[in-house]
């Protein structure tokens, strides 16, 4: 994989905020490094590609991204080996899922020497803000919206492409209660479920405050015609052990398709564990809690990375989640192997981390 980072225009800020930060207390989203990347695309080309110091941009009050919702994001992590070097996860996997979001949403694609280039030019300026504390990472956001200065329903015919990165820690503190839900839905057959765009996010939060404040901490969707059939949850795939296999629901264009998710499946393969992608409905998990068949839940996402339910609550009943014996974990187990690949703590059989 090779990049061209000689077009970047470099502009670096004159102070540094790293001191303001306590790295061993890093809540995730809070604080953001020192700079960023920026490119437009404009008659059909992108242009203007610029790290600079991370600010805000100036933005017309008639940006169509804000009246018809033109916007598409991705999110990576990077992480540091025991020599200091900056290692990113499978960021082809992430440029090629933004680049089906940007087709579905009728924007502009993004070439590897745009994605990577800008990549690889942030962390290099940046690389003292990735955290080397146990459990955190530098998280990355990658960001497209439309910046046409017109009222209309149509494709924008321009957009700017962002990189910014924060350093965070654990995205859940303790392992999460979710509920399934059986009114609102997330996504439907021919809609844009599978697109990582902002849409699909805002929809969610409402059904997802109400179950907050039910006491849960995420939501379970369920197919929208039935509500019968897990599809993934808030912020991550979802994923059963039952009676020993690794079962997880199959994509379609309803769900994401989790890079972190792809990382489980892959690693479980080879560890011999029989993986099943296919429908997992809810009365097989509930029947599968109480007859004890199903021995493990949990959310698996690049912000969360593989995190273990509690409880799932259904039909206002709580259904708990008993802590595997120590060693016996599925979860953990590939949890802990994919730390290692991500940290160069372990040979990368996979082919999976990119050295900035």
């Amino acid at each position: 994989m090779t990049t061209d980072v000689m077009q970047i225009e470099f502009r670096q800020t004159e102070y540094s905020r790293i001191q303001e930060v306590d790295f061993n207390n890093l809540p995730f989203g809070k604080h953001f490094s020192d700079h960023m990347f920026v490119a437009d695309f404009m008659d059909g080309q992108w242009v203007n590609q610029q790290v600079v110091p991370f600010d805000n941009f100036t933005l017309s009050p008639a940006l169509s991204s804000l009246h018809y919702g033109q916007s598409i994001f991705e999110g990576m992590k990077a992480y540091k080996n025991d020599a200091g070097e900056v290692l990113m996860f499978r960021p082809l996997d992430n440029l090629n899922r933004m680049n089906e979001s940007a087709r579905r949403m009728c924007m502009a694609t993004l070439s590897e020497d745009v994605f990577i280039g800008g990549l690889e030019a942030l962390l290099r300026i940046d690389a003292d803000w990735v955290p080397t504390a146990p459990g955190s990472s530098l998280y990355i956001r990658p960001y497209m919206f439309a910046t046409d200065v017109f009222l209309g329903v149509s494709p924008s015919k321009s957009y700017r492409f962002c990189i910014f990165t924060c350093p965070v820690g654990t995205y859940y503190t303790k392992p999460p209660k979710v509920k399934v839900e059986t009114e609102y839905i997330r996504a439907a057959e021919g809609g844009v479920g599978y697109a990582k765009c902002a849409g699909n996010y805002a929809g969610s939060m409402y059904p997802t405050m109400l179950a907050q404040q039910a006491g849960y901490d995420q939501l379970l969707w369920t197919d929208a015609k039935e509500h019968k059939y897990f599809e993934e949850s808030g912020t991550m795939n979802v994923m059963f052990v039952i009676d020993g296999k690794l079962v997880t629901p199959a994509l379609s264009d309803t769900t994401l398709k989790g890079i972190t998710r792809d990382s489980i499946l892959q690693i479980a393969r080879s560890m011999n564990i029989e993986v099943e992608e296919r429908r997992v409905s809810v009365e097989e998990v509930i029947g599968g809690i109480e007859s004890g068949q199903l021995t493990e839940a949990f959310g698996a996402g690049t912000a969360v990375m593989v995190s273990p339910f509690s409880v799932i609550g259904y039909q206002g009943k709580d259904y708990m989640l008993a802590e595997n014996p120590a060693g016996t974990s599925i979860a953990v187990r590939i949890k802990n192997y994919m730390t290692d690949i991500r940290t160069g703590k372990t040979d990368d059989v996979f082919g999976w981390v990119y050295k900035v």
